[in-house]
C-alpha cells in the first residue's frame, strides 16, 4: 500500500498523461525529513519509558574552526535536541596531532553512553593527520556516518542488516521510495564514485535489485549513460553538468549537488544549484529533488536515523547479554 505521500506524489505525475507533459514532481527533502524527524522524535520518547529515561547519545567531534563546519554541527545538534538524541560537541584545537585525535575517539568508543560518534570533515589542523585513519577509528557500531571500512564493507557485500549506511545515501533512497517507483528491475544511473556518496548509493540501488552503472570522469558519452536511467542520482560535485535534454523522460531524479554560482539579483551575489540543470530537467523528469530543500535535508535526518538505530542495537545487545 502506497504512503499518502507516495499517492500524492503519484497522483501529480498522473496529470502528465493523456496530453502535454507537465513538468516533474518535486521530491521534498524538507517534507520527508520532517516525517523522519517525528517518527525518530517518537521512537525516542518510547526508549525513554520503557528503559528508565535512557537517550541515544551522539558525539561530533570537531578539530579546528572551520565556519562551514561549525554551520553543519549546529544544524546536526538542533535536529538532535528536538527529536530527544543527547548531543555533545567536541572541539579539538586546530594545533592537534593525529594522535591526540585519536585518543579522543578511543575515549568515546569506550563510553557507554554515546551511541553515535561524528567525526567532522574535513579536518582543520595545522598537523598533518591521515584522515583515513582518524575515520576508521571510530568503532563501526557507533559509526553514524557509516564511513568506516568496516559498514562499507558490509554495505558492499549487501549486509544492509549489520551496517550503518552513509548518510546521504540513505536519505536518497527514501526520497526514491517516497516516490512509489520500484527500484526493483529499474536501470539506474550514479554519477560519482565517492565514497560519502556515489560508492555507497551504487551499493545499495544494487541491493535494491536494480541494474547499476556507476559514470565518473572517465566515462565516454555521458548524456547515453544518462538517458538510459529510469532513476538518475548525480553527486559529481559540478553546478549544472547534467542537462535537461539527457534526462529520460519520466525518470527519478536525485540531485545531491550543493554549488555556488554568481548570481548579480541575490544580495550575497551568488546562488545554490544542484548538478542538476533543475529548470530543463524538470520538464523531462517524473519527479526531481530540488536544491536547496531536497537532498540536503534528508542527510542531516538519516544521521538522526542512524544514531537512533544504533541506540536500539546497544539496549538489544544488553538485554541479551541479561
Amino acid at each position: 500500500m502506497l504512503s499518502l505521500a507516495a499517492l500524492s506524489l503519484r497522483l501529480g505525475a498522473a496529470g502528465c498523461r493523456g496530453g502535454r507533459r507537465s513538468m516533474a514532481t518535486v521530491i521534498s527533502g524538507n517534507k520527508t525529513s520532517k516525517l523522519v524527524r517525528e517518527r525518530l522524535k517518537k521512537e525516542v520518547e518510547k526508549m525513554k519509558s520503557q528503559f528508565s529515561g535512557f537517550r541515544p547519545g551522539l558525539v561530533v567531534l570537531q578539530v579546528g574552526d572551520r565556519d562551514d563546519s561549525n554551520l553543519y554541527i549546529s544544524t546536526k545538534l538542533k535536529a538532535a535536541a528536538e527529536i530527544g538524541i543527547s548531543a555533545n560537541h567536541v572541539r579539538l584545537p586546530n594545533t592537534a596531532t593525529e594522535d591526540e585525535v585519536l585518543q579522543s575517539i578511543a575515549s568515546v568508543n569506550q563510553n557507554p553512553a554515546v551511541h553515535g560518534l561524528i567525526v567532522q570533515l574535513p579536518l582543520d589542523s595545522v598537523k598533518p593527520i591521515d584522515t583515513e585513519r582518524v575515520t576508521n577509528a571510530v568503532a563501526p557500531d557507533k559509526d553514524v556516518d557509516g564511513l568506516t571500512c568496516i559498514n562499507a564493507g558490509k554495505l558492499s557485500r549487501g549486509d544492509l542488516g549489520d551496517c550503518l549506511i552513509p548518510c546521504t545515501p540513505n536519505g536518497c533512497m527514501e526520497l526514491i521510495r517516497q516516490t512509489g517507483v520500484s527500484v526493483a528491475g529499474k536501470h539506474a544511473v550514479v554519477i560519482g564514485r565517492s565514497k560519502i556518496v556515489g560508492a555507497p548509493m551504487h551499493d545499495l540501488l544494487l541491493w535494491s535489485h536494480a541494474t547499476v552503472t556507476t559514470c565518473h570522469s572517465k566515462t565516454p558519452d555521458l548524456p547515453a549513460q544518462v538517458g538510459r536511467a529510469d532513476i538518475l542520482v548525480v553527486g559529481a560535485g559540478k553546478a549544472e553538468m547534467v542537462r535537461g535534454e539527457w534526462v529520460k523522460e519520466g525518470a527519478v531524479v536525485i540531485d545531491c549537488g550543493i554549488n555556488h554560482i554568481p548570481d548579480e539579483t541575490k544580495a550575497s551575489g551568488k546562488r545554490v544549484v544542484g548538478d542538476v540543470h533543475y529548470a530543463s530537467a524538470n520538464q523531462r523528469a517524473g519527479y526531481i529533488t530540488p536544491v536547496p530543500g531536497g537532498v540536503g535535508p534528508m542527510t542531516v535526518a538519516m544521521l538522526m536515523e542512524n544514531t537512533v538505530q544504533s541506540a536500539w542495537r546497544f539496549l538489544q545487545k544488553s538485554q541479551a547479554g541479561r
